[in-house]
């Protein structure tokens, strides 16, 4: 059974800086693929951050240049460094790995950004 827990959330003034970690147990094989998303009240969840097996990512573009997402393939851990955070990242971020359907979720951290 494959189980995704997230971490690192909290709150954070804007301009901070926060790093979240998500660790995937219950596979012994690296994920090809390994992602970050974020729901906001009121809105739908959005893909945020992706990386592949061999390093290459993707980032939406509102957080081009602030965030970066990395990972351990050796212990299926992906990371979100998050910097000049703004009060419109404040949400809920979920980590995301391949599966079944839409793949296998975290139960969310959530980050608020608010002075």
């Amino acid at each position: 059974q494959v189980q995704v827990v997230e971490s690192g959330g909290g709150l954070v003034q804007p301009g901070g800086s926060l790093r979240l970690s998500c660790a995937a147990s219950g596979i012994s094989f690296s994920f090809n693929w390994m992602a970050w998303y974020r729901q906001a009240p009121g809105k739908e969840r959005e893909l945020v951050a992706h990386i592949t097996i061999d390093g290459r990512t993707t980032y939406v573009d509102s957080v081009k240049g602030r965030f970066t997402i990395s990972r351990d393939n050796a212990k299926n851990t992906v990371y979100l460094q998050m910097n000049s955070l703004k009060p419109e990242d404040t949400a809920v971020y979920y980590c995301n790995v391949p599966g079944p359907g839409a793949g296998y979720w975290g139960q969310g951290t959530q980050v608020t950004v608010s002075s």
